[in-house]
């Protein structure tokens, strides 16, 4: 009795432990740790003395922090894609609620009618609430989008006090549409300094050379 009961033990060690290698190849294999170590070695043969060593390793955690930050090109893709589309979900859940929709069937036809990104999320969501998941349990799924906490505190709100969701879903696609709005007129803004400043910077040094290195140079000659 007492072996029976040491197998299972003993296969789940196993398991564990095999578990535990994966996991380990999976991190040597990780293109950022690569990195890391590879630039700690390079600043560290670079320096040659003793003190290159902890620099090098400030140098690859450093780089390893960075890029652990960065996002890859398909996730910010897909994060602006969501936030792009955020505004036109809110006026489709209004419209299926207002026409008398429950939430969760509004939030189902709402995510196949969009697609991509943000209806995956919605998705997840509307299952959510069918299966009776708590409100904000149920639309956390779209916490990550930019602008979604809004509306997210909206159906929260709403499923609380009994308000009128779809009002509130009408007026925050039209603040979403005004911050979007906003935002690139800022961003037109910042472009047009961006543009200037180069002009500038070409242009500073020629007139120092045209305008005053000529009279610098005829002052010191009548001085000298």
């Amino acid at each position: 009795m007492a072996a029976a009961t040491l197998r299972p033990r003993r296969g789940s060690g196993h398991r564990l432990a095999h578990l535990r290698r994966t996991a380990t190849r999976r991190r040597s294999r990780d293109p950022r740790l690569l990195l890391a170590v590879l630039s700690a070695l390079a600043v560290a043969g670079v320096i040659g003395r003793w003190w290159g060593v902890p620099l090098g390793g400030a140098v690859g955690v450093a780089v390893d922090r960075f890029l652990r930050r960065r996002q890859p090109a398909a996730v910010r893709a897909a994060r602006l894609r969501a936030t792009a589309d955020l505004p036109l979900c809110a006026d489709l859940l209004a419209a299926a609620l207002r026409a008398g929709a429950p939430v969760d069937r509004a939030a189902a036809a709402v995510a196949d009618a969009l697609g991509g990104p943000l209806g995956q999320r919605l998705a997840c969501t509307a299952r959510s609430l069918r299966l009776g998941a708590d409100p904000p349990e149920a639309w956390a799924h779209l916490s990550d989008v930019d602008g979604a906490p809004r509306l997210i505190a909206a159906a929260i709100r709403s499923s609380a006090s009994g308000g009128a969701l779809a009002g509130a879903l009408v007026r925050l696609a039209d603040d979403l549409r005004s911050d979007r709005t906003i935002a690139a007129e800022s961003a037109a803004r910042r472009a047009g300094v961006f543009i200037v400043l180069p002009l500038g910077l070409c242009f500073l040094p020629a007139f120092v050379l045209a305008g005053l290195v000529p009279v610098v140079v005829a002052v010191l000659g009548d001085v000298l």
